[in-house]
């Protein structure tokens, strides 16, 4: 029976071993995920928000701005693209801080802020962030702001965690006075901006390119007074992933200069 008992620990230890280096293996710090593991799993994980820019419904089809690149990406890699989407850019970036998301493909102003915790891939458009008001005729006969220095003691309202967060801080410190910002939890930029042609709210900030659209359905809106100076945008990836990063700024510089790249462009930016 000793000698029993002796020769099963040996067993049991082997089988520990086999137990460890499979649980490591299944759950391998999901923040290092390179383009090597993405490879080897055959999927890229991509997350986009939908607005009616970047990612939206057309009648029976999928189109926008970052959902046209993605699906020339998808021709140009050997890989299967998973596209989700998220409307939160705070849910969103801890997605991919977690492997949960391997790109964040959406309108993202490059900040210094925003690289201390993610690696930008090259500039992919340029835009700018204006005041959502509503117009003078939708607004008890208000005229629409359009001094900076008349923002003084208002309430602007921006997605949770939003980069424009830090614009609005600067252009309170620019003016002397304070700007109060409203974080909302739930709501993305355009249904921000939607909430306020209903009147719900008196002021959001938004994208320029976003604000046109939704004034084409939505005439209550006035988005001619600027937040801040033209910003260029760019999509993100983990600060572990250099190989992924290297892999989408070659594709990015090689299709930037390209007709198809051009087409999209037009299509939603001008």
């Amino acid at each position: 029976m000793k000698n029993k008992a002796f020769l099963s620990v040996p067993i049991i230890v082997i089988i520990l071993i086999f137990v460890w280096i499979f649980i490591r293996n299944n759950t391998t710090d999901k923040d290092s995920r390179d383009y090597p593991q993405i490879q080897y799993e055959g999927v890229l994980r991509v997350v986009t928000d939908y607005n009616s820019v970047g990612y939206f419904v057309l009648g029976d089809t999928i189109a926008g701005f970052n959902h046209d690149l993605i699906e020339l990406l998808q021709e140009n890699i050997p890989l299967k693209i998973d596209i989700q989407l998220e409307s939160s850019i705070d849910k969103s970036m801890d997605g991919l801080r977690t492997g949960k998301y391997d790109i964040v493909a959406r309108n993202i102003p490059v900040t210094s802020e925003l690289r201390d915790s993610v690696n930008f891939t090259e500039v992919i458009a340029q835009n700018r962030q204006v005041l959502i008001q509503r117009k003078k005729k939708y607004n008890n006969n208000i005229e629409p702001i359009r001094s900076h220095l008349d923002l003084a003691k208002k309430t602007l309202y921006v997605p949770a965690k939003s980069p424009v967060i830090l614009r609005i801080q600067n252009l309170a410190h620019e003016i002397g006075d304070t700007i109060y910002i409203k974080e909302d939890p739930a709501y993305g930029s355009e249904q921000l901006a939607m909430m306020v042609a209903s009147g719900d709210i008196d002021f959001a900030v938004c994208d320029e390119k976003v604000a046109a659209n939704i004034a084409k359905t939505s005439p209550e809106i006035d988005y001619s007074t600027f937040v801040g100076f033209t910003h260029l945008e760019a999509w993100a990836v983990r600060k572990s992933s250099p190989a992924l990063l290297d892999s989408l700024n070659v594709w990015i510089s090689r299709i930037k200069g390209t007709e198809a790249y051009n087409k999209i462009y037009k299509k939603y930016y001008n």
